[in-house]
């Protein structure tokens, strides 16, 4: 009698700052065996790629590799059409480049629409038709599913809220890029300014520490940065009117984050028209590991 085999992928999500991989094994639902993360390789090309065939060799009992990168992404013919600090891989095939080096099958597919497939898939998404998912890291990525489908528009571009600019100035200089300002970065940034100390020294687990103990400062700070959230929300409701947006990013799984955006939101709309449709604001389930686990659901359906 026939059945399902347990399968075993190796899934790796490229970030700005760190690359997280994981070990996921199962057979028709999956689980993470072993997760870590290393600094991304910036230096070029080819020492980029290096770096990922290490994490597959030291998990070389994978049958294949999913990977999650951020920019606009052919994920048909796995190529990095503009991969944003990565530029060094625009242009390049890397599902075909890291084949041949690791000798397994390869997938690639935008950072945001990962997220956005797991949190459809099985996720704080699984009952709407169109949402739209936030995710917050390095910068923001952004995905907008439409018919529980992701849309990519005719460039791959759709969803690159990081690319849309801060203000009606004609300023297109990177501070005017909204993945300056909205990614949970730019808020850990703004804390070590007001704390005198340096950006390097601070992490997300210290902040929101001195926000759960009411720190004026930091909790200044964290509705600052969340109006500016709030803001691109409304935006895009009125441009894709969703059903619900899901938040991702580590900075998701702090509730006092979704919180403030959420009063932020409600007092933007002491001013709106009556009729106009409010948004919804949910966290993601996976929080900082949606994009591991829609890296591996698009695997699953190569």
């Amino acid at each position: 009698m026939g059945g399902f085999a347990v399968r075993k992928i190796l899934t790796i999500d490229v970030g700005g700052t760190f690359t997280k991989y994981a070990v996921m094994s199962g057979m028709r639902s999956f689980k993470i065996l072993t997760k870590d993360k290393i600094p991304t390789e910036k230096k070029n090309h080819e020492e980029f790629l290096k770096s990922l065939a290490e994490i597959f060799n030291a998990n070389n009992d994978a049958e294949g590799i999913a990977l999650s990168m951020p920019g606009l992404i052919d994920t048909q013919r796995g190529i990095c059409i503009s991969s944003g600090a990565l530029n060094f891989s625009n242009g390049h095939c890397i599902t075909e480049e890291l084949q041949k080096i690791c000798g397994v099958p390869v997938t690639v597919e935008n950072d945001a629409n990962c997220a956005a497939i797991a949190e459809v898939k099985s996720g704080s998404l699984v009952d709407v038709k169109n949402a739209f998912v936030l995710v917050f890291g390095t910068a923001v990525g952004g995905a907008f599913i439409h018919n529980r489908e992701i849309y990519r528009g005719t460039h791959y571009c759709a969803g690159e809220v990081s690319f849309t600019l801060k203000s009606i100035d004609a300023d297109t200089s990177k501070e005017n890029f909204c993945g300056e300002n909205l990614g949970a970065l730019a808020l850990l940034k703004n804390c070590a300014k007001i704390l005198g100390m340096a950006p390097e020294d601070v992490t997300s687990e210290m902040v929101f520490d001195l926000i759960a103990e009411n720190d004026d400062d930091m909790l200044d700070a964290l509705y600052n940065y969340a109006h500016g959230v709030a803001v691109k929300i409304i935006n895009l409701q009125m441009l894709f009117d969703p059903e619900r947006f899901a938040l991702g990013g580590g900075i998701s799984s702090q509730q006092s984050f979704i919180d403030a955006v959420q009063d932020k939101i409600d007092e933007l709309y002491k001013n709106m028209l009556d009729y106009l449709p409010r948004p919804e604001v949910v966290a993601c389930k996976y929080h900082n590991d949606a994009n591991l686990f829609g890296a591996l659901y698009r695997y699953l359906k190569k």
